[in-house]
C-alpha cells in the first residue's frame, strides 16, 4: 500500500473510534480489520472483528464526549504507525499514544496500541 492509501485507512480507523452509531462503527470494523484480525493494547486483546467491535463500543463509553485524532502517519514494508489522542474537541488531550499496524491485503491484520505514561 502506499502512503497515501495508508493514510485513508487511519483516517477510517480513527473515525470508527469517534462513530457513535453501532451499525455504522461495526461496517468501519470491517473495512478497516481483516477477519481474524487481532488488537492489542495495555488492557485488552481482542482476537476477530466481533471482540473488537465490543472493545470499541466499551471504550467510547469510558470517553463520551471526547474526539479521537492521529497525527503523522509513518509506513512501509506492510507496517504502519502513527501517534493518537483522545480529549473534548478543542482541549487538551486526556490520554495519547501510539499504535503500529501490519497492512494485509489493504487492511489491518495486527495492530499493537501503546499508551503513553502506561
Amino acid at each position: 500500500m502506499d502512503k497515501k492509501a495508508v493514510t485513508a485507512l487511519v483516517d477510517t480507523y480513527i473515525a470508527m473510534w469517534n462513530e457513535p452509531d453501532e451499525q455504522v462503527r461495526r461496517g468501519m470494523v470491517d473495512e478497516v480489520f481483516t477477519p481474524n484480525a487481532t488488537y492489542t493494547d495495555p488492557t485488552v486483546v481482542a482476537d476477530g472483528t466481533e471482540a473488537i467491535d465490543n472493545y470499541l463500543a466499551a471504550t467510547q463509553k469510558n470517553f463520551t464526549g471526547m474526539l479521537f485524532t492521529h497525527g503523522t502517519v509513518l509506513t512501509h514494508h506492510d507496517a504502519a504507525h502513527f501517534t493518537w489522542q483522545v480529549g473534548p474537541t478543542g482541549g487538551a488531550p486526556v490520554v495519547s499514544g501510539s499504535d503500529v499496524a501490519w497492512l494485509e491485503d489493504g487492511r489491518i491484520s495486527k495492530l499493537y496500541g501503546f499508551f503513553n505514561g502506561f
